[in-house]
């Protein structure tokens, strides 16, 4: 006997749970079906990696019941702080007290992937499919089937792909991908530190790739994501703690004291990609199965996130209107919605790569001047800082902490 369900899911990661949990708290039905074994995507030495929060996507998190389960977990970013190197002209971003609450908040991804769990266990209209995956989908003019390993049967209105870069669902519609890959490796890890980071994300740009140190609870403690060419990182990944942490050191500078190394090392290949389109018949796609940046500004979760917030809008809409969540209006309106964010997104963190990673001393002269000149304007400033919040452009009514 088939399962009958208005949206099905396929991915249960960061980006897929959310919209799950978002769906069900409008009263949509779903499900999300994902491989993966909790027990070892939830165990404390998975992947080690941590992701900014948004203030925008933090108020989406508000308004569908997943804030609460993050509560004192995670370190807010009051201030981010952006140079070239080390050398003075610096770009300080700190928003004025009165704007109120921090830039985004830092959560270690094991913390955000246990909430997000207990939030979609609870949701009344959402079902977890997982461990389990498809071995068979069909979309039509009528709607989507799915068969599962398990032998369940599942039938829709609207397939979703959330199940990351290497997206099965978008390859079998044969979404084209505009992608390439960098000549950099990223290196993550944690340190302890004597100087308090006094919740500061610092951003340092280097030709080699960029140095970032992002604060977490307590204060002395920060995570790094730290870029480097593939031709120097695997040796850099086989030093001990002490040589890491020596070489860690060099790029910091020493404004935050004596360092340790606090947390295991892992890496990863760094690549950018985008989907031509992000919907198809009966499909859409969200997260990084239709787009992936570098992490250079901490932004690809929180595109997806965004992603998330005008789906949710565009089918909870058009079901009040007597809609199917898949019919081709309300794809076509999710597509223009999303697609010139998407785009401009990509293609600026895309551009910082490519601006900080040319050296030589007359180009990082130009680049500190351009920092100098953005921190003395302050409406250029502002609309910076506005993209980091997620708060910029036409937003859905979930970043601004409204239900639909």
């Amino acid at each position: 006997m088939a399962q009958h369900f208005d949206v099905i899911i396929m991915g249960g990661g960061l980006v897929g749970l959310t919209l799950g949990i978002g769906l069900s708290r409008h009263g949509v039905t779903c499900a999300v079906i994902d491989p993966a074994d909790p027990a070892s995507t939830l165990a404390p030495q998975f992947d080690g990696r941590v992701s900014a929060i948004s203030s925008a996507s933090w108020k989406q998190f508000q308004a569908i019941g997943i804030a609460d389960r993050l509560e004192g977990k995670g370190c807010p970013i009051d201030r981010i702080w952006v140079s070239d190197g080390l050398q003075p002209g610096a770009l300080d971003f700190a928003p004025p007290e009165e704007e109120g609450g921090p830039m985004g908040i830092m959560f270690e991804n094991r913390e955000t992937r246990l909430a997000l769990r207990d939030a979609s266990l609870a949701a009344e209209h959402l079902t977890l499919f997982q461990p389990d995956k498809a071995v068979h989908v069909e979309r039509s003019l009528d709607g989507v089937s799915v068969t599962l390993a398990s032998g369940a049967e599942l039938r829709g209105s609207l397939l979703v792909g959330a199940e990351g870069r290497a997206s099965p669902t978008r390859e079998a519609a044969g979404i084209t991908v505009a992608k390439w890959n960098y000549s950099h490796v990223a290196m993550v890890s944690a340190i302890t530190h004597e100087v308090p980071h006094a919740n500061t994300a610092y951003e340092i740009f280097y030709p080699g790739g960029p140095f970032a140190l992002l604060p977490m609870q307590p204060g002395n403690r920060s995570a790094v994501v730290w870029t480097a060419p593939k031709e120097q990182a695997a040796g850099l990944l086989a030093l001990g703690e002490r040589g890491w942490a020596h070489e860690a050191q060099k790029r910091i500078g020493g404004f935050l004291g004596e360092i340790e190394v606090a947390a295991a090392r892992s890496s990863y290949p760094l690549g950018y990609h985008r989907a031509a389109r992000i919907t198809d018949t009966r499909l859409a796609l969200v997260g990084d199965a239709a787009h992936a940046i570098h992490p250079i500004a901490g932004q690809g979760v929180n595109l997806g996130f965004r992603d998330v917030a005008a789906l949710i809008e565009v089918i909870v809409e058009g079901m009040r209107l007597g809609l199917e969540p898949g019919d081709a209006q309300l794809l076509a309106r999710y597509q223009r919605w999303r697609s010139l964010d998407t785009l401009s997104v990509t293609i600026a963190m895309d551009g910082l790569v490519r601006l900080f990673d040319v050296p030589g001393k007359t180009v990082s002269a130009v680049r500190r001047f351009g920092l100098a000149a953005v921190q003395k304007m302050g409406p250029l400033k502002n609309r910076f800082m506005a993209e980091a919040r997620g708060e910029s452009g036409a937003l859905p009514r979930l970043l601004t902490g409204e239900l639909v």
